[in-house]
């Protein structure tokens, strides 16, 4: 007993002693003195490679020509606001002369059924038979590549036409139309030579064809087939119809099991293709009850917007077809809703319209047309009879007829889409009576469906565009109250030419111009994410719908937002959390937004400018002479995506790069126009930072300076754009070289955003250096570490930032530095009491956002310190060395588990659509199976592949966190209670940088504690939420035209008119009797 007793007590004392020894364990003197060694080496290499002193004395030479100006930032935006508004004016103008000379072209067409002509078709183009000859409509196309139409070749004399698959190409109507729109292949070609600036222009035929300049070849799909249809592209349905509301029913009667349901989801679904962001819809399904698709929007209509739509086509899936229809119910509610959402005031308080989507109507139901809609008819019936059998078309059809809409039938899935579109038609009519030829301007898209976005896509991901398109119309006199649409013409602008027209330059490092539509969607915005899956460039579904409140979040009451919206003129303050580094890094600001609206778009343009270095510029004064010579040293470069001089104007100056064109407008070139506030600056800029030139060439060239060649690049970088480079090593023998091929975008000045290592410097303490990792997947070997640091004009504390320097090390060399520094002791024996090569301890060297840079466990470099030692990162935010930052992300993609499913959308391609047709007919055979439900049979095979179900990715809000460590606290101390022991751990500041060593005792296991991870979250929304979401309408301006109806439209060619029945035409002849006498 004696000896057990006497054990626990030795017990007890061997965990007591290592308890209170294990803070002595870990002495700060020693830790402090191999951070200060440490940090005086690297700061002493990257200044001295870095050029950092040798700068920062130059540009203080230069200090009494210089002039300090504050940003106005009213004024700074309404210049950019009138630049843009030029720039778009140039494109508008360019599109009405289209239009001029597409009406002209056919008022003197004089139709031809049977005109044959030859013409180049997009996809036939250069193709050749089996005996070496050209096929018909193809013939010899010359193509070429051209750098202004990003190296696709192209042909600048010539357009092509593209016929949709489902189409002939020989059509009566299809050779007549493009026939007379052969007369626009002049005014493209004009307007490109007014207008270099112009990429593709294009004719939208209401029959379908599609004429683009300049001419290019289509390629077919792996199946020979080519979806692209123009009548369904957001441009050509903007620009035809007004904004609209529609309430959509769907017939789920017993009658519709089947392929019928399958057609009418189908047939739902395209409806949904054709409703931009200014519609507002509902789908009600309906037999002997009413069903909201989306019960939580009983009573309401949403916006179109593609977040919306997506959701309800999710919700069709859900539908099922039982009991009988109750037609008159369901219109009823239709028509109250349309009026109750109309006196809110919240919809397009425009065109009004009830899809009908069914098998049949056993009456007209005259009774709620008569009560609800007439005399007035301001709301337009469209009936979509479902099915082969044709026993109540007439009733459908007198619904169209006595309600100014359009009656269609759709047998199987592949008649879907064209009978769909027949509806934009109608709705076209009252604008083309009316003349009006509103110009619109469509939000930020990518048009993968078109040939040049296809190959662009793949090489470097979607390119945002927006498209400016007006309608064509017939101005035949004997077609007037037909109102027909002839077609649309558009022409694109890439979102980064408007970045062109933004001067970086003068919004600071931080600071950032953004655009936005009349619905609050971010036309332009750093923060705007299109791409998820980095590397593999695939698009969001909902990226063109990005609200500005989803990017600017701190701006929880939608100031901001809703004065851009609104179109005013103003300033707006706010503190920012804005992150860089791909999401890993944050940068708090204060961020001062100004703002105005571009006239004659429907867009509004917003400025933001950090406080401090961000609300200040400067100017440099320096001869013309001396400048240009400093420019054209090799080591010279600007920024590739800065407009210094416009060259894409005159055709002789695309080819210049932008110091030829400095060089060239300062010669006197007349047809150059160049930012001269910009050039002045840039050329002072160079005399300032020429020395560094020789500078670097002396260090390169003396042997014994760098003999393990561990610096391998100096960098600098200028306010203006400017860059040097020079390199300590061969090209070829450089660990990263995304320096030299501009790889990594986040490391070169872009159109929107100064380079990562500059950004980072600019928060540093001005003489300090930031210190990052970059980490190569493919090897360790060849990951680098980079010094950056600022150099501030003048010595007050909001000075302008004139310059950034920094340097490129290999990993190597770095660490093998940090652990050389921790070898050392200040003990007189030379025996140190403590030794990061010691099992008991771990020593790190992490950066201010908590990312490990050097660690004895090569593995654990570029990761998060939380990962690796959770117990210490959690005490350091506990203690305060660092905070915790909760960002959010409102354009994330989530993964989710769900069984597939065999939906109407996998049958939209023709394949699948063929294949249903058969079957259909098929079943229509067997008449006395009518209520066999073959479609149901099929289903039931795809049972077992649901079972293995999928992941899906799906667009969800996350939180997740960023940490940052507190300036102020340069050294702690700490102890960690675990389960039997206390951790104890020192993190000592790195003099001069942005980096720490921490330093910890292994000997106690807090494992049980758990790891620390900036892992996002997903934000989970119970239904009561979800449904308040989607209820919940931001403020938007609604476009300034509309035009619902017309009293010259005539509203008796409303589909399928030459088969009416006898009764039929007499009930539509009494019909002005019923409209003047309503019951």
């Amino acid at each position: 007993m004696k000896c057990v007793l006497y054990c626990v007590f030795l017990l007890w004392i061997t965990l007591h002693t290592r308890v209170c020894a294990s803070p002595q364990g870990i002495p700060l003197a020693v830790v402090k003195l191999w951070a200060s060694a440490f940090g005086g080496e690297i700061k002493s290499i990257a200044a001295k490679y870095s050029g950092s002193q040798l700068l920062q004395k130059k540009y203080k030479e230069f200090e009494p020509s210089v002039r300090v100006e504050e940003i106005d930032g009213i004024k700074l935006v309404k210049r950019l606001a009138k630049e843009m508004e030029q720039m778009f004016h140039k494109k508008a103008e360019a599109i009405k002369r289209l239009v001029e000379a597409a009406e002209e072209a056919h008022l003197n067409h004089e139709e031809d059924p049977d005109l044959q002509y030859e013409y180049f078709n997009a996809v036939l183009i250069n193709e050749v038979d089996e005996e070496g000859k050209s096929v018909e409509l193809g013939g010899e196309f010359i193509l070429q590549p051209n750098e202004h139409f990003n190296n696709l070749s192209v042909n600048l004399s010539l357009s092509v036409v593209q016929v949709p698959t489902n189409m002939y190409n020989r059509d009566s109507a299809i050779m007549n139309g493009v026939y007379w729109s052969e007369a626009l292949n002049t005014v493209f070609v004009d307007n490109f030579n007014r207008d270099p600036s112009l990429i593709w222009q294009y004719f939208g035929s209401a029959k379908g064809f599609f004429r683009q300049y300049p001419g290019i070849k289509w390629t077919p799909d792996e199946h020979g087939v080519l979806e692209f249809d123009c009548r369904n592209r957001k441009w050509y349905i903007q620009a035809a119809t007004s904004p609209k509301d529609v309430v959509i029913l769907v017939d789920v009667s017993g009658s519709m099991k089947g392929l019928r349901l399958t057609i009418a989801r189908q047939t739902v679904s395209s409806i949904l293709d054709t409703l931009g962001d200014d519609d507002f819809f509902n789908i009600i399904a309906y037999n002997e009850e009413l069903h909201y698709v989306e019960p939580c929007l009983n009573g309401t209509l949403v916006q179109a917007d593609i977040t919306n739509k997506n959701h309800f086509r999710q919700r069709l899936d859900k539908l099922f077809a039982k009991r009988i229809g109750m037609l008159d119910l369901a219109l009823t509610e239709a028509f109250e809703l349309l009026s109750n959402f109309n006196q809110t005031g919240r919809g397009s308080v425009c065109s009004q319209a009830i899809m009908l989507v069914t098998d049949g109507a056993v009456e007209t139901y005259d009774a709620v047309f008569a009560a609800y809609n007439w005399p007035d008819r301001k709301v337009r019936v469209f009936p979509y009879l479902i099915g082969r059998e044709s026993a109540f078309a007439d009733n459908l059809k007198w619904m169209a007829c006595a309600n100014k809409g359009y009656f269609t039938q759709i047998s199987t899935l592949a008649d879907v889409q064209e009978n769909v579109m027949e509806y934009l038609h109608v709705l076209s009519r009252p604008k083309v009576i009316d003349r009006e030829h509103d110009m619109v301007w469509t939000e930020a898209y990518a048009d993968n469906t078109r040939p040049q976005a296809q190959k662009l896509e793949d090489a470097q991901g979607p390119v945002l565009m927006t498209t400016v398109a007006m309608p064509v119309f017939s101005t035949k006199n004997e077609t007037r109250n037909k109102g027909i649409l002839l077609g649309v013409v558009g022409t694109d602008v890439p979102v980064s030419e408007i970045l062109k027209a933004i001067p970086k330059y003068k919004l600071g490092i931080h600071g950032y111009a953004f655009a936005i539509t009349n619905n609050g969607y971010i036309l332009t915005h750093p923060d705007l994410q299109p791409l998820y899956e980095e590397g593999k460039k695939r698009r969001r579904s909902s990226y063109s719908s990005v609200d500005l409140s989803e990017v600017e979040w701190e701006d929880t009451e939608d100031e901001l937002r809703n004065a851009m919206v609104n179109r005013q003129t103003g300033s707006f303050s706010m503190k920012v959390k804005k992150t860089v580094d791909k999401g890993k890094r944050v940068l708090v600001l204060h961020n001062d937004y100004y703002y105005t609206d571009i006239k004659g778009t429907p867009f509004s343009l917003g400025v933001a400018l950090s406080r401090g270095h961000g609300k200040y510029s400067f100017k440099g004064n320096i001869s013309v002479e001396e400048g240009l010579h400093d420019l054209e040293h090799p080591d010279v470069g600007l920024a590739d995506e800065w407009t210094y001089c416009n060259t894409e104007e005159h055709p002789e100056h695309p080819f210049l790069s932008q110091i030829d064109a400095i060089k060239l407008y300062f010669n006197g070139e007349p047809h150059l126009k160049c930012d001269l506030d910009l050039v002045q600056e840039v050329l002072f800029d160079a005399v300032v930072t020429a020395p560094l030139e020789a500078y670097w060439t002396s260090l390169a060239l003396n042997k014994s300076e760098n003999s393990d060649k561990g610096v391998e690049i100096a960098f600098l970088g200028t306010r203006t754009g400017l860059s040097r480079i020079n390199l300590f090593v061969m090209p070829d023998q450089l660990t990263n070289q995304d320096f030299l091929t501009a790889e990594d975008k986040e490391l070169v000045f872009s159109a929107d955003h100064f380079p990562l290592w500059y950004k980072r410097a600019a928060e540093q303490v001005p003489g300090t250096f930031v210190y990052s990792l970059s980490i190569n997947q493919a090897s360790e070997n060849k990951s680098v570490v980079y010094a950056s640091g600022t150099i501030p004009l003048l010595d007050e504390r909001e000075s302008p930032i004139a310059a950034a320097v920094g340097i490129q090390m290999k990993l190597e060399f770095f660490q093998r530095k940090f652990w050389t520094a921790s070898r050392q002791c200040a003990a007189l024996d030379g025996k140190c009491s403590i030794s990061c090569d010691s099992d008991d301890i771990s020593c790190y060297l992490i950066d201010n956002n908590g990312f490990i840079i050097v660690a004895e466990d090569l593995s654990l470099t570029g990761v998060f310190f939380g990962k690796a030692e959770g117990a210490v990162m959690g005490k350091l935010v506990s203690m305060g060395s660092f905070k915790r930052v909760n960002l959010y992300d409102y354009q994330a993609i989530c993964r989710v588990y769900a069984h597939t499913s065999d939906t109407a959308h996998t049958l939209l391609h023709p394949y699948f659509a063929l294949f249903a047709a058969l079957r259909w007919i098929l079943t229509e055979l067997v008449i006395f199976l009518l209520e066999f439900n073959l479609y149901s049979w099929t289903s039931d095979l795809t049972v077992t592949a649901q079972r293995g179900g999928r992941t899906l990715l799906v667009p969800c809000d996350t939180e997740y966190p960023a940490f940052v460590s507190e300036r102020t606290i340069k050294e702690t101390v700490g102890n960690i209670d675990c389960e039997s022991c206390v951790k104890s751990f020192v993190i000592q500041q790195i003099p001069s940088s942005n980096l720490f060593m921490v330093v910890i005792d292994n000997t106690c296991d807090c494992s049980e504690l758990g790891p620390v991870t900036t892992d996002p979250r997903e934000i989970m929304y119970n239904e009561s939420l979800k449904c308040e979401r989607l209820k919940f309408q931001k403020d938007r301006r609604r476009p300034d035209t509309c035009h619902p109806f017309h009293h010259e439209e005539n509203s008796m060619e409303c589909g399928g008119s030459e088969s009416l029945t006898p009764s039929l035409t007499a009930s539509l002849l009494l019909l002005p009797i019923v409209l003047l006498f309503p019951r």
